[in-house]
C-alpha cells in the first residue's frame, strides 16, 4: 500500500529526498497521454478539449484514472505557444494531435515582436490556466504538470524551421534576440501555470537535440535559454523537468549544465550510463513508446522491470505516446511500477 500521495512522491523525487518508490508519470504536451482508448471510454475528446477548459480538465482526469499515471499533464499538444505568437495551427482530430500549419515569419530578421504576455493573453492559454485551476482544486493530492514547448522548438514553430536553423549560425545576433524574446514569453506562460496551481513545469524542446544542433550550437543556444526558463520557474518555487529528444552522445558534456530538477530522455539513451556519468542528475524515463504501442502487457512489464532494476528516479514514457497506444499496455507499465 502506498504511503505517500502522488504529489508528495513527485516532490520528494525531484528534490532528491527519500520516498516509498519511484513515481510513474506522463507530463503532457509533447508527452501527451490522451489516447483514443481513454477518449472513447468517457466521451471527453479532442480537438474540442484543446479549446474548452471543462473538457480539458475532465479529459485529464479520465487519462489519470484509466492509465494510472500519477499526475495530470496538460495541455495535450505543443502548439499553444506558437499560435499565440502568430503561427497558424491545424487543430487535428481525435487520432491526430494539433500541428503547425504555417509559421508566421520566414526569418528571424523579419520577425515582429509582440508585447510581453502575448501567450498568456491568448484564448488557448486561458483554457490551459482554467483547466489547471480546476484540477488543482478538485484533486490537490495529484500534481498538475504544466507542459511548455521549449525555447528553440517554439522559435522554430514561429519562424520557418529550416531557415531558423541556418540562421542560428548565419544571423547570430538576430537569432539570439529572437530566442531570448520567445523565452521571456514562455516565462510568463509558466508563471500563470504556477499561479493557477501547476506543481511542476515540464519543458520539452525536441528541436534542441544533438542530431539537429550539434554540440556547439546546443551549448550556445539550448543550454542558456532552457536554463533561463528553468531558473525563472525555480524563482517561482516550482520544480522543472527538462526533456531532451534523440541520442545524447554529441551533447553529453552539456547535460550536467542543464538546471532541470530531472532530465527526461529518449529510449535511445541508456539511463544507467547517464546515471553513472552524471550521478547528480535525477533521471526520468524512458520506456520505449514503440513498445507501448506495438508490444503487449508482458513485454511492457519486462521493460519496466529493467528500468526499476536500474534505479531510475522517475518512470515515464520515453517520448510522446501514439494516440493509438493500447490502454492495456499503459496499465501494465504503471501497474508494474506501483506493485514493486
Amino acid at each position: 500500500m502506498d504511503v505517500l500521495s502522488p504529489l508528495e512522491r513527485i516532490e520528494l523525487s525531484l528534490s532528491k529526498k527519500g520516498r516509498d518508490r519511484a513515481p510513474v508519470i506522463c507530463p503532457g504536451g509533447m508527452m501527451n497521454s490522451a489516447i483514443v482508448d481513454v477518449m472513447e471510454n468517457h466521451g471527453h475528446v479532442l480537438p474540442e478539449g484543446h479549446m474548452d477548459a471543462d473538457i480539458m480538465a475532465a479529459l485529464a482526469e479520465d487519462v489519470q484514472q484509466d492509465t494510472g499515471f500519477e499526475n495530470f499533464g496538460i495541455p495535450f499538444c505543443m502548439t499553444v505557444e506558437a499560435e499565440a505568437l502568430g503561427s497558424d495551427v491545424d487543430m487535428g482530430t481525435l487520432q491526430c494531435e494539433p500541428k503547425i500549419a504555417r509559421e508566421i515569419f520566414p526569418s528571424v530578421t523579419q520577425a515582429v515582436y509582440r508585447e510581453p504576455g502575448a501567450i498568456v493573453r491568448s484564448r488557448r492559454a486561458e483554457t490551459v490556466f482554467n483547466a489547471i485551476n480546476k484540477l488543482s482544486h478538485r484533486q490537490p493530492d495529484i500534481p498538475v504538470i504544466g507542459s511548455i514547448t521549449g525555447p528553440l522548438s517554439t522559435a522554430a514553430s514561429v519562424v520557418d524551421p529550416m531557415r531558423f536553423l541556418k540562421e542560428l549560425r548565419k544571423e547570430k545576433e538576430s537569432a539570439h534576440r529572437f530566442v531570448d524574446y520567445v523565452t521571456d514569453q514562455l516565462i510568463e506562460y509558466a508563471r500563470y501555470m504556477a499561479d493557477n496551481g501547476a506543481k511542476v513545469i515540464s519543458i520539452a524542446d525536441p528541436t534542441a537535440t544533438g542530431e539537429i544542433l550539434g554540440p556547439k550550437m546546443f551549448g550556445e543556444y539550448a543550454v542558456p535559454y532552457i536554463n533561463k526558463l528553468t531558473d525563472a520557474v525555480h524563482d517561482m518555487g516550482v520544480p522543472v523537468i527538462v526533456h531532451i529528444c534523440g541520442r545524447m552522445q554529441a551533447v553529453a558534456k552539456h547535460v550536467a549544465a542543464l538546471h532541470g530538477d530531472a532530465i527526461s530522455v529518449d529510449a535511445l539513451v541508456s539511463l544507467p550510463k547517464l546515471k553513472e556519468s552524471c550521478p547528480e542528475i535525477t533521471t526520468m524515463g524512458n520506456l520505449s513508446t514503440y513498445m507501448l504501442e506495438f508490444g503487449n502487457p508482458d513485454s511492457v512489464q519486462k521493460g519496466t522491470e529493467q528500468l526499476l532494476a536500474s534505479h531510475i528516479d522517475i518512470l515515464a514514457p520515453a517520448c510522446g505516446l501514439s494516440t493509438s497506444t493500447p490502454l492495456a499496455n499503459i496499465q501494465a507499465f504503471t501497474g508494474t511500477v506501483k506493485n514493486v
